[in-house]
């Protein structure tokens, strides 16, 4: 019988704390801290007061393709590939860092999530990792995007050179639209 190292254990715990606080899903969990499904679940409640959320993890590298979720992730795998290289960050404690300086740089309104979820991003990670995503330079602004491999990239502009025409078309944006309009109407 294996004695468990009470100072390793409590790392565990710590990086499985961090991970809930930074909105890490059960799935993440499980496969980057050893502690058992069920301590944390119990970790999981007691800091979110809350069940974590069920289903199933995203698998398809569309979502990081689309317009918005695109810049979202270029920006964060741009963080992530630097940390790397540079300040030899890596594993599990390289995608936190990376997305905690993504927060910082697109920090959600109040009372809503981030577009970018630690998990997807942990996520788009695995993907590069696979070789299923790569980056490709844009033409004109010459920023690294985040693209499929399988995808004919020659000459390639970004979401941000080359704007969709629905771009920026949200419900909120036209409420706000709206708004503005009214109390134009009522001065």
């Amino acid at each position: 019988m294996s004695k468990k190292s009470v100072v390793s254990e409590a790392q565990e715990i710590q990086l499985a704390i961090s991970l809930i606080q930074l909105g890490a899903r059960l799935q993440l969990l499980e496969s980057e801290v050893s502690l058992s499904r069920e301590r944390l679940l119990n970790l999981y409640k007691e800091l979110k007061g809350v069940s974590p959320p069920k289903g199933m993890l995203p698998f398809s590298t569309d979502w990081f393709l689309t317009w918005q979720p695109n810049i979202h992730s270029s920006l964060f795998i741009n963080i992530h590939q630097f940390l790397v290289e540079h300040a030899g960050a890596s594993g599990i404690e390289a995608v936190m860092k990376a997305y905690q300086l993504y927060l910082e740089q697109m920090p959600p309104e109040p009372g809503q999530e981030p577009l970018l979820s630690l998990t997807r991003a942990w996520t788009l990670v695995r993907f590069f990792q696979s070789k299923m995503l790569e980056m490709a330079a844009c033409d004109k602004c010459k920023g690294k995007f985040v693209i499929n491999c399988l995808d004919l990239n020659q000459g390639y502009q970004c979401g941000l050179c080359h704007m969709p025409s629905r771009a920026g078309k949200t419900k909120k944006s036209k409420d706000a639209k709206d708004a503005a309009a009214a109390a134009l109407l009522t001065a």
